[in-house]
């Protein structure tokens, strides 16, 4: 008990610290619309926050005049305002397992946003990690999006994302623990669900159904190399991912993902291929978010010779729970995590990627862009505890 009294003293005191987080987010300060027109809570997205998003940032009935400057000239389309917002997260953090018991973890992410429109049609989407787990995180989601760009609803994207954003987005979930299939990488591959420089083409031509293509450099969000560029080998990944609403209550989608990538300095060459089903449930006040990947790795480790290949298989199970949908002040979110792989261990710098976790999370909306956050997790396979207590905002 005194443990517990002691983190929320710390607690109060993260909190005192927070800036003016009453202020309003980028996006409901260009239309004084609240938070909760687009998210629930936030960064959660609703349907309305969704389709808003995939218009290009744009009202689904068209942008107010007020928005944009009057230049005289009808091939400049400038906003008024540049769109700017602050994300701020601090935790409060004990680890039994761990020799420093418990920790400040405050901030833990510090990043600005922006996004809007640039042209008829054409968007921008930006962040910057000024701080993430104390170190600058720099660019991450940086793209530009054409609105239907080609035969109608269709959307072009060019610039660097999370390959997994079609399926579940990582940005957007409420607990600090990770959709941790997402991250695999087994051995020494550089491809997987996170963060890739590349684009993705998404299409919603068919009525309640919606395909997503993607071709990536698989290399992830290193620096240039010597010959000033991004990919590390001669390859392309593509991926397709096929989604389909049954009413509003069923969302069923099926994704799949094949690469190539190659160590150009000894000739070791993986071919890898990724798929997996994915699965969303709302009924009344609770969403069931379901997710599968199955992975091989013909040579994870691109080794010259004596390649030994690899099967990997996980996924997640959330559940969220929104007592009083939209305007809950509370909500619980329930999220189970496993990942199994007969990769075999060559190097300690490439462990295995074998995870199981089980998470239980608990929120509560002081304000539409301020939420406190507690979490307890579970790791399952080291026999480890965890329970972080903290804050969301955004301003």
């Amino acid at each position: 008990m005194k443990t517990l009294s002691g983190l929320l003293v710390l607690l109060l005191g993260v909190c005192s610290i927070v800036p003016d987080a009453l202020a309003i987010p980028a996006f409901a300060r260009k239309y004084n619309m609240s938070c909760t027109t687009c998210h629930q809570p936030f960064p959660r997205l609703k349907a309305y926050g969704n389709e808003y998003a995939g218009n290009g940032f744009q009202l689904p009935d068209g942008e107010p005049p007020r928005a944009f400057r009057d230049t005289g000239d009808d091939l400049l389309q400038l906003m008024r305002e540049l769109p700017l917002a602050v994300r701020l997260d601090g935790y409060v953090r004990w680890l039994p397992q761990e020799e420093g018991k418990s920790d400040l973890q405050t901030p833990y992410v510090m990043k600005l946003l922006s996004g809007g429109q640039i042209a008829k049609n054409v968007s921008y989407y930006v962040y910057f990690l000024l701080s993430e787990r104390g170190e600058v995180g720099g660019l991450e989601d940086a793209f530009v999006m054409f609105n239907d760009a080609v035969f109608g609803d269709n959307d072009f994207y060019i610039g660097q994302f999370q390959v997994s954003d079609p399926l579940f987005k990582r940005e957007l979930r409420l607990p600090l623990e990770d959709y941790q299939i997402y991250g695999v990488r087994p051995g020494r591959s550089k491809a997987n669900l996170t963060y890739d420089r590349g684009i993705m083409v998404t299409s919603g031509l068919l009525e309640s159904s919606s395909f997503t293509f993607q071709m990536v450099n698989g290399a992830g969000l290193g620096a240039m190399d010597a010959s000033k560029a991004f990919d590390t080998d001669r390859y392309k990944n593509f991926a397709l991912r096929f989604s389909r609403n049954f009413g509003e209550q069923v969302r069923f989608g099926l994704y799949g993902y094949l690469g190539k990538e190659a160590d150009e300095s000894t000739g070791g060459l993986n071919r890898l291929w990724m798929v997996g089903p994915d699965l969303t449930l709302t009924f009344g006040p609770v969403e069931l978010n379901i997710q599968y990947i199955e992975r091989r790795d013909d040579n994870p480790d691109l080794a010259v010779s004596g390649a030994t290949a690899a099967r990997t298989r996980g996924g997640f199970g959330e559940l969220v729970y929104l007592p009083d949908g939209d305007k809950s002040r509370w909500y619980g979110v329930l999220l189970y995590n496993a990942v199994d792989s007969d990769y075999e261990v060559v190097n300690p710098e490439y462990p295995s990627p074998k995870y199981e976790s089980a998470t239980a999370h608990v929120g509560y909306i002081l304000a539409r862009n301020f939420r406190l956050i507690g979490e307890y997790t579970y790791d399952i396979l080291n026999k480890a505890n965890g329970l972080t207590v903290g804050l969301v905002a955004a301003f």
